[in-house]
């Protein structure tokens, strides 16, 4: 059975990428495999060194499972995506979890190019680009949403308290 794979974390640039997955999932009679990534706090090192205790992977991977049921809540509701939909909670970075579970050269691997601000590429590394560099099935890139720009906006007014100029709310 083919797959079309995605990451999902609950960001409008992956709920996006999740409802494109849904559509290419349907289009091509295919599965829906939802990939929520994640990781230790303190990471694999103070996983060894016991710094976290012997539990503490559990609990990390139990809130990531609940993180996405939420999301695909969030995502889908009521009304399911209308093809066979898995959720897997993998442990490790995005890229490198989204590229391993697609694997087959008959998926389709769906993600998120999101918000590159200058800053953001500095601090945290590319999802879409590390799969576009090592995944061996195609890979999709889905564009942020044109209201994402609009959200930025407003959150950076408020965040510098701008005052909201009335004449932008005019037709």
């Amino acid at each position: 059975m083919r797959r079309v794979v995605v990451g999902a974390t609950g960001t409008p640039g992956s709920m996006a990428a999740l409802h494109q997955a849904a559509a290419e999932a349907r289009l091509r009679d295919a599965e829906l495999w939802v990939v929520l990534a994640w990781q230790s706090p303190c990471g694999e090192l103070g996983n060894r060194n016991g710094l976290l205790g012997p539990s503490a992977p559990a609990a990390c991977r139990s809130v990531a499972v609940e993180r996405l049921r939420e999301v695909l809540d969030t995502a889908f509701g009521a009304a399911k995506p209308g093809v066979t939909l898995a959720g897997l909670a993998v442990r490790g970075t995005p890229g490198a979890a989204l590229v391993d579970t697609a694997r087959d050269l008959d998926d389709l691997l769906v993600v998120g190019s999101g918000s590159r601000a200058p800053l953001r590429r500095l601090v945290r590394p590319s999802v879409a680009r590390y799969c576009l560099a090592h995944a061996t099935c195609p890979v999709l890139v889905v564009p942020p949403s044109p209201l994402q720009a609009e959200l930025e906006s407003v959150h950076r007014r408020n965040v510098w308290r701008i005052p909201l100029d009335l004449r932008e709310l005019a037709p």
